[in-house]
């Protein structure tokens, strides 16, 4: 049996974590990415202990544990009074309920680390994906607006959102604008002025909010990120800029923690949030989607870079010591196998409920995807 040469589109989170997977299983695999450098985005991100079980298996944890923040809790507050409304503990209580830490980090930090576990020979930038095309021999064919092309035995399309692959095989869709945005940005915390802060809040207002955080493990640097709603705005872009007194007016009413941590903000990024329903399906043939290209999810639950993570390490046991003509149905039941639980968590996270009042989280933290149980060929 030839050796399996996997592409994949997209070196974002579920890009990497699906390389640095497939390169752990033995796996041939190439990463072809748009962007011609990875730039440290202005953003924090919740790495729950389901996500660091995948990232221990890349070797990751250590570096993880030093560049990130180890909470004591995520502390659901009033906006106002600061009254708990429920206060779901973490640090080493949950660490030893789930069998790994929950970090909280920056983007840039967890996407450097993943990208540490691929090869750099195997990542490469400046690839934007033009053309897909499936022969009758299974093979796919990759061309790029660079002018090259590469063939593999199978495609795994990571590249979001608006994936190009998703629209090749399905046809574009539309995203559900839901009327709300959400400012975010990273700052250092010297900013403050010596105010100090909980270690990582939700303050949850009648028609809005707003998560805090530490994204290093040191306090350095302060994270937040909002939403609220705001009808007319839908520009979908991590990199357009906001407008730091509309934000500072927006929260008000809020705790004085709260327009503390805004006066001192320099500046932030919006954007409008979408929602979109789960994809009925992922692949054709020899390509599937993954991460946010087949389940995007609104940020509520700090899960969408966790699935995506998930995803990989599932991937990776379905395409184990497979050849070219079995891509196809390893792939079916990789569907089979992820769409259950990552539609949960996306309709989930669309109730913006999450932790809001007492909540049992041990279906999302307790998961293990190195050693979920893959759904049978004759269910996929």
């Amino acid at each position: 049996m030839t050796k399996l040469s996997v592409a994949v589109v997209g070196g974002g989170m579920g890009g990497l974590a699906t390389a640095a997977a497939l390169h752990r299983a033995g796996i041939t695999v190439n990463v072809y990415e748009q962007a011609s450098k990875f730039a440290r985005l202005g953003a924090g991100i919740q790495i729950g202990c389901n996500a660091m079980k995948v990232l221990r298996g890349f070797g990751l944890e250590p570096l993880m544990r030093a560049s990130a923040f180890y909470p004591r809790s995520w502390n659901n507050r009033e906006y106002d009074s600061g009254d708990v409304r429920f206060d779901m503990i973490f640090g080493e209580t949950a660490e030893a309920r789930y069998g790994a830490p929950y970090l909280l980090g920056h983007r840039g930090d967890l996407h450097s680390a993943l990208a540490s576990a691929v090869p750099p020979e195997l990542i490469h930038l400046d690839h934007r994906v033009t053309g897909i095309d499936q022969g009758p021999d299974r093979g796919v064919k990759l061309t790029f607006a660079n002018g090259q092309s590469i063939e593999a035995d199978a495609v795994v399309a990571s590249d979001g959102v608006h994936s190009f692959v998703k629209e090749r095989l399905f046809g574009k869709d539309e995203p559900n604008f839901t009327g709300r945005i959400a400012y975010r940005t990273v700052f250092p915390a010297a900013l403050l002025n010596g105010y100090q802060i909980d270690d990582c809040t939700k303050w949850w207002g009648p028609d809005r909010h707003i998560v805090i955080y530490y994204v290093k493990p040191d306090r350095s640097e302060v994270y937040f990120v909002t939403s609220q709603p705001e009808p007319g705005f839908t520009v979908e872009s991590w990199s357009a800029m906001g407008d730091v007194g509309e934000l500072r007016k927006a929260f008000d009413a809020f705790h004085p923690q709260v327009r503390q941590v805004l006066a001192a903000c320099p500046s932030v990024h919006k954007w409008a949030l979408v929602d979109r329903d789960p994809q009925a399906h992922w692949g054709q043939g020899n390509v599937t989607l993954l991460g946010d290209a087949c389940h995007p999810m609104t940020p509520y639950m700090a899960q969408g870079a966790a699935m995506a993570i998930e995803d990989a390490a599932v991937l990776s046991r379905c395409l184990e010591g497979v050849d070219r003509d079995g891509v196809e149905a390893a792939f079916r039941r990789f569907e089979a196998t992820r769409k259950p639980r990552t539609s949960r968590v996306q309709l989930s996270s669309r109730t913006n409920t999450w932790l809001k009042t007492r909540t049992d989280p041990d279906w999302v933290y307790g998961h293990d995807a190195w050693n979920e149980p893959l759904a049978t060929l004759e269910a996929a």
